[in-house]
């Protein structure tokens, strides 16, 4: 069952301009159902907590409903699990300090160039302060994906914590994650795992991949400017927050500190019922699979929903690289064999020759095509590929509310541009 783009499109009511948002990496438009639950939190239920009135007991509800939608759309084993904080760096710049409690002096921290830099200096800093050892693990440069087998011999070395992402924002590369999870777990490592850029292009299951932590930000998958952070409930159990003394100290509100940001978190459940929408309505293909894996009800249809978006997305991946490839001059750096496909998201970077990146995303900006240029805050992979220094790449990431025909128009675009 194929995507009807018409009613897809219908809603996201900001795509109603002249432009193409290609600039989805750094976060998409907002779907109505996540419009429609800020709107509705903000007019019927907006107070604090535990309040013996009306709208504390909904804000309450609604902050609940989302927490287990999100463990449901992680398959997180119980809404205990799942943290909310306003984006990635800053949840993993608290949890890096609350796990560097239990480390000492000498203690090894794995991360790799491959990361966005939120899963890099948390941990460099952790290492600073605690006297740690930081490991890197490097990518091959031709096709962008990470070197299993330095990981391997890392593993060997029995590092305390590991941290990789899902998917790189900067090359669109999909790491093994299941392998280098079961990797580490085997060396007695804690896993830390940025799910940010894969988030809105396919199916997580936090407890198939065996993972200690993931986070995630719903401003990448057509929510609002907020994030969760999936642990180990054992795990979160046990660890000390850093919190003040009057906060709960049971999960997960000991580690949501101060007052959160309510409407956001409503946002997020508001994109968790579209994804609900988009399984309902064209994931009935991979129903059975789902079904067999074991999955029901709102687990099974997130995941028809995800799988649905993942198979369309191969098609605008697909179309991204040929037509990019099509332009004289231009070079991509990642995958680009279209027998890899499922080995990365469709988010594209590239260089044009004689062109500065930011010069070339400036007029597509002006021809109506929204993309990024630069570093992406991915700083270890521009440094690695020697860009850093002369500008960066540009970045156009697809999203399934784009079109092939938008892929099309934008070709038109960077050929003029490259003369």
């Amino acid at each position: 069952m194929s995507l009807d783009l018409n009613l897809i499109r219908e809603q996201f009511p900001s795509l109603n301009r002249p432009a193409v948002f290609f600039d989805n990496p750094g976060g998409t438009q907002i779907a109505k159902p996540s419009l429609d639950r800020i709107n509705r939190y903000l007019l019927e239920s907006n107070a604090n907590h535990e309040g013996m009135f009306e709208t504390s007991r909904r804000s309450d509800e609604v902050l609940h409903q989302a927490h287990v939608a999100m463990a449901d759309f992680l398959n997180a084993s119980r809404p205990e699990e799942i943290i909310f904080g306003n984006n990635m760096t800053t949840l993993s710049l608290y949890f890096s300090r609350t796990l560097a409690r239990n480390l000492k002096a000498g203690d090894e921290i794995v991360v790799t160039r491959l990361d966005h830099d939120a899963n890099i200096s948390p941990w460099m800093l952790v290492a600073e302060d605690k006297g740690c050892k930081l490991t890197w693990i490097d990518f091959d440069v031709e096709d962008g994906t990470l070197k299993v087998d330095e990981f391997a011999k890392a593993m060997e070395r029995k590092p305390k914590i590991v941290a990789f992402g899902y998917a790189s924002n900067a090359l669109g590369t999909v790491n093994p994650v299941r392998q280098l999870t079961k990797m580490a777990k085997d060396a007695g490592a804690l896993v830390y795992i940025d799910a940010v850029q894969y988030a809105p292009h396919g199916p997580i299951d936090v407890q198939d991949l065996g993972c200690d932590f993931l986070v995630c930000s719903s401003y990448k998958f057509f929510g609002p400017h907020a994030a969760a952070l999936y642990g180990r409930y054992d795990l979160l159990n046990e660890l000390k927050p850093y919190k003040v003394r009057p906060a709960s100290n049971e999960l997960p509100y000991k580690f949501e500190t101060g007052t959160q940001n309510h409407e956001g978190i409503a946002g997020v459940l508001g994109a968790l019922e579209y994804f609900e929408w988009i399984g309902n309505q064209f994931g009935g293909d991979q129903a059975q699979v789902w079904k067999d894996a074991g999955f029901t009800g709102r687990r099974l249809i997130f995941k028809q929903a995800m799988s649905a978006l993942k198979a369309y997305e191969f098609e605008l991946s697909r179309a991204l690289i040929e037509t990019i490839q099509s332009v004289k001059g231009t070079r991509i750096y990642g995958l680009t064999d279209m027998k890899r496909l499922d080995e990365r998201v469709s988010t594209v970077s590239f260089t044009l020759d004689g062109k500065h990146s930011n010069d070339v995303a400036k007029q597509l900006g002006d021809a109506g095509f929204y993309v990024w240029d630069g570093h992406y805050y991915a700083l270890a992979v521009l440094e690695r590929l020697g860009l850093l220094e002369s500008g960066g790449m540009v970045r156009v990431g697809a999203a399934h509310y784009n079109t092939l025909d938008e892929i099309a128009r934008f070709g038109e675009a960077l050929r003029k541009i490259a003369g």
